[in-house]
């Protein structure tokens, strides 16, 4: 059924095309097909596939994993719990900012399961972005003696306080940001 609407034909030639001008490459290189031809084998955004190790691959998804878990909390079973976080004073409702929060946890979650190469980069430094731009929730439920997530003494909202820090660097160091970041700086620098 798939090769009567033209798909055969369409996976065929998209086999096909870069073999052909790698032939062509191979007997002619200074030609138009030969000098275009490693681009289109090899082009250049596939050459640099930020590599990340076996740990940075497991807390990658361990991060995704706890994510997803966030982010559905967000929208279900957790949703009283985390309007606790809403600092007081936002332009929308809490239960507006939790459930939007958690639409945007849920992507984020299955962003870093799914998405490679340099997206993957661009998208730990967003996380790292996100969790930073909700700090201002625990700081809140700090500040505001609020219990929610078995947070209930200032010990443990304290506590708590300091796992952001930790999340931020997790989603750097999973994504191969934060190795590309110190490249930045030691070349700026």
């Amino acid at each position: 059924m798939d090769c009567l609407r033209g798909r055969c034909a369409s996976a065929a030639l998209g086999m096909t095309v870069p073999f052909a001008l790698s032939v062509v490459s191979a007997t002619n290189p200074q030609s138009p097909a030969g000098r275009i031809a490693p681009f289109i084998s090899n082009p250049p955004a596939m050459r640099h596939q930020p590599h990340t190790s076996t740990l940075q691959n497991i807390t990658r998804g361990l991060l995704g994993t706890f994510m997803l878990v966030a982010g559905t909390g967000h929208l279900t079973f957790a949703r009283h719990d985390f309007q606790a976080q809403v600092p007081d004073g936002m332009p929308e409702n809490k239960d507006t900012v939790v459930l939007l929060s958690g639409v945007v946890e849920v992507g984020l979650g299955l962003a870093l399961l799914l998405l490679k190469g340099k997206n993957r980069v661009r998208l730990g430094v967003g996380l790292a972005v996100f969790y930073a731009a909700v700090f201002p929730g625990n700081i809140h439920q700090y500040t505001h003696r609020i219990s929610a997530f078995g947070l209930n003494t200032d010990t443990k909202r304290l506590a708590r306080l300091f796992f952001q820090p930790v999340l931020m660097g997790a989603a750097l160091y999973s994504t191969g940001a934060l190795r590309d970041l110190k490249k930045m700086t030691a070349s700026n620098g």
